[in-house]
């Protein structure tokens, strides 16, 4: 039977399984004797054992085969629940979870049996529930095993199987007296974007010296295949200390350990298949204690909270494909409806009858795009329903006690900008258990409770979706930032002293900044917000922090409901037409030339109490100005967050309905373009990014 026509409904099924898991799992630490809570917990684990076996993932049924034998006995009550229990089964979740993500990435479940975990299981049921104190302890220590074939320790690079050309490169590395190191780089586990972090590394240790040859290869690390380690061999003309220092400047690593290499105990290859043979078992060692990873599609908390069976048939999986030829559809009628606007306009038709047909067009249009928009729309909590059980681990784990409060997780989003957002929460969130939150000892000095509170608050505000992430932890300490930045020639002591304490919370989200490790240990935060900005501001939003020193930190994401269709202001700059959002401008302006001021060197106007910069779009555009002698000038106001700038047009056009039509690989290098759209009589306007501009 060929069961591969049925792989994306059985990775989508399994994730649902899998986090209602996660769900159910998390209730269960709070009430060990909910019975509903134990009776979901048994289904779900039953569905997924069915499914794996159906499917011919032996692993995979077996591991939930084991967990379902578990479930049975505290369901007909002969064992009870015990928190050594629940940490054995959070660890089987991220087992199955690993299989699934090896299925979906190559429709394989792997080699890794997880016998440390069935084990455990099994002990469970012989000893009635009651944990053996190795037995819990075990996957801890796996962890820091080394390989069976490494007789090192913590010299993995002695698992580098070197090819005759790498061996040669070496000796005449010898023969020439430059040093020759292995080293081991180990990345922390809270790191999400594991890649980019092993690229910094390899950057780092490659201006020290050459890398001859990586563990797993540099096209898997890029791919981001491997756990939490990888290994180099290096040949320097520098010290062991110097390369090693510079590999563990990079932020978010854990260690990095190094050695001279000695020739004569490196691997050499004795066939293609001894090589493959040598470094799976490396793999297959480590992958018991994997991080859990974000489900490519979690599922729809709503059946998760139930206590009894998901209803499946009130929903239809569609694929996203699909209802992007909707939108597409919907777009060209839209520029259909707009076309038809431009022609009577031109002839200032007075046909009544030909008037309504435009408006009833217009009403079509209207309701068939709100109706693609909701059938694209989904609720986020898709997203943070991963989020209660990540902070559970990283309470244990950084031996702080925390809770996650959560609203609005039915507030509703575009579902690509849903799938994006995942990673730059995670990221907040750990920041914020981790450096935010400070320890229990100092709590108690400052008179707040033991238990520190994370908030996560989703709300809508007219046409975007707000999203807070709150901590009542130690918030920023702005002078430490400053002195860092100063220290690290990130700004002088001339621009500190002018710079507000917002401008300088604002510099933690330089990628330059961020980077450094001493930033984390000086001022609690910075490192990686600048791909929290990145991926925000690639989803056309904003991000913003205010905090306030011993009180707490609030992260602001404000993100557009869609990306597809937009109300914008067309405008004419010389005699080319352009589009800016309407969400971003505040007001429009008719400005005298003499009002214009002069503040070092740049053109600023002084509007209802503020100063705001003018930025003459004719400059940045680089076309001819039609109004460049005349005495007023129309200015539009736009914002981003709380800063504002005047830009300078020549013409307003009016108010219209946009499609947003991508440039795609065209003008990638253009960042105040955002896009294009087609007006009614065919010509192709630009869409300007406003967020760039300023």
């Amino acid at each position: 039977m060929d069961v591969s026509q049925y792989l994306e409904i059985f990775i989508d099924e399994s994730n649902e399984h899998l986090q209602n898991l996660n769900t159910q799992i998390l209730n269960l630490e709070t009430e060990p004797e909910n019975m509903d809570t134990i009776n979901e917990i048994f289904r779900a684990a039953h569905s997924l054992k069915g499914m794996a076996g159906t499917m011919g993932y032996k692993r995979m049924q077996n591991l939930t085969h084991d967990m379902e034998n578990v479930f049975s006995e505290v369901r007909n009550g002969h064992i009870k629940v015990a928190p050594g229990m629940i940490d054995i089964l959070f660890q089987c979740l991220d087992a199955l979870d690993e299989y699934v993500t090896n299925i979906k990435d190559s429709a394989d479940e792997g080699t890794n049996d997880n016998e440390s975990l069935i084990k455990q299981l099994n002990a469970i049921l012989e000893n009635k529930g009651e944990i053996p104190e190795q037995t819990s302890e075990e996957p801890k220590s796996s962890a820091k095993t080394a390989p069976a074939n490494d007789e090192n320790g913590d010299k993995k690079w002695l698992n580098i199987v070197l090819d005759s050309s790498q061996v040669n490169v070496i000796q005449a590395a010898f023969d020439m007296k430059k040093n020759v190191y292995g080293i081991t780089v180990v990345v922390q586990d809270t790191c999400i974007l594991k890649a980019a972090r092993a690229f910094l590394v390899f950057k780092a240790v490659e201006e020290k010296g050459e890398v001859v040859v990586s563990n797993p290869p540099a096209k898997d690390i890029e791919d981001e295949k491997f756990d939490k380690d990888f290994s180099l061999i290096v040949i320097s003309d520098k010290s062991l200390d110097e390369v090693i220092k510079a590999a563990a400047y990079v932020s978010e690593i854990a260690s990095v350990t190094g050695d001279v290499i000695d020739l004569s105990k490196m691997k050499k290859p004795q066939s293609t298949n001894t090589k493959k043979e040598e470094t799976k078992p490396a793999a297959a060692d480590k992958a018991v204690n994997v991080e859990p990873k974000a489900s490519a599609k979690p599922a729809d908390k709503k059946s998760s909270n139930s206590g009894s069976k998901p209803v499946v048939n009130r929903t239809v999986r569609v694929d996203i494909e699909k209802l992007d030829v909707l939108m597409n559809l919907v777009s060209e009628l839209i520029i259909a409806k707009n076309s038809l606007v431009s022609t009577t306009s031109q002839e200032q038709s007075q046909d009544d009858a030909f008037n309504e047909q435009i408006e009833y067009l217009e009403s079509v249009t209207t309701n068939l795009h709100e109706s693609v928009m909701k059938v694209r729309m989904v609720p986020i909590e898709s997203v943070v329903s991963k989020f209660p059980r990540m902070i559970r681990d990283l309470s244990k784990k950084l031996d702080k006690k925390m809770e996650l409060y959560m609203t609005g997780e039915d507030t509703e989003l575009d579902r690509t900008v849903v799938d994006e957002i995942g990673d730059p929460l995670m990221h907040l969130l750990r920041n914020s258990a981790d450096h935010g939150l400070e320890s229990a000892e100092l709590r108690a000095e400052r008179g707040k409770p033991e238990i520190g509170s994370i908030f996560l608050d989703a709300y809508q505000d007219g046409n975007n979706v707000v999203i807070e992430v709150r901590d009542d932890g130690n918030g920023i300490d702005v002078d430490k930032v400053r002195n860092k930045a100063i220290e690290r020639g990130t700004i002088t002591q001339e621009q500190a002293a002018n710079m507000t304490d917002k401008e300088i919370i604002d510099l933690l989200f330089l990628p330059s900044f961020s980077t450094a490790k001493a930033v984390t240990d000086v001022s609690g935060r910075g490192v990686g917000l600048d791909v929290v900005r990145s991926k925000i501001e690639s989803l056309s939003g904003e991000v913003e922090v205010r905090s306030k020193l011993g009180e707490g930190s609030t992260w602001t994401i404000r993100l557009p409901l869609t990306l597809a269709i937009i109300q914008a202001l067309m405008i004419e700059v010389g005699h080319e037409k352009y589009a800016i959002s309407l969400g971003s401008i505040q007001t429009i302006e008719d400005i005298m030339v003499e009002d214009i001021k002069l503040v070092q060197n740049k053109e600023v106007i002084h509007l209802r109490g503020n100063v705001i910069p003018l930025v003459r779009l004719s400059n940045v555009l680089d076309v001819e100005s039609t109004k460049a002698n005349e005495e007023s000038m129309v200015v539009v106001i736009v914002k981003k967050g709380d800063k504002q700038a005047g830009l300078v047009i020549d013409e307003l056009l009016g108010q219209q309905e946009i499609v947003i039509k991508s440039l795609g690989k065209y003008m990638k290098q253009s960042k105040i373009i955002s896009g294009a759209t087609i007006l009614g009589d065919g010509e192709v306007a630009l869409i300007l990014d406003t967020n760039a501009l300023m």
